[in-house]
């Protein structure tokens, strides 16, 4: 598996706002981006650019595997 840098993550994030927007008075993000947001929060904290495809809890990781999908046209 391959890592996944910030700008990718970011770029994961801003195509599920695209598609979904924000949502209500609290303008809640969509389940996808809100899994995305997560890790991307850490790896700027952390500093890190990179992140394994491992460090994707179960949500995020089918957010980003149907980002891909979905990008890529399968």
């Amino acid at each position: 598996m391959s890592d996944i840098t910030i700008y990718e993550l970011e770029a994961a994030i801003n195509f599920w706002r695209t598609r979904s927007p924000s949502s209500g008075d609290e303008l809640v993000l969509c389940k996808e981006a809100s899994a995305l947001s997560k890790p991307y929060a850490l790896m700027i904290v952390q500093r890190q650019t990179v992140l394994p495809q491992e460090g994707l809890d179960e949500s995020a990781r089918a957010a980003w595997d149907s980002y891909v999908s979905l990008k890529n046209g399968l």
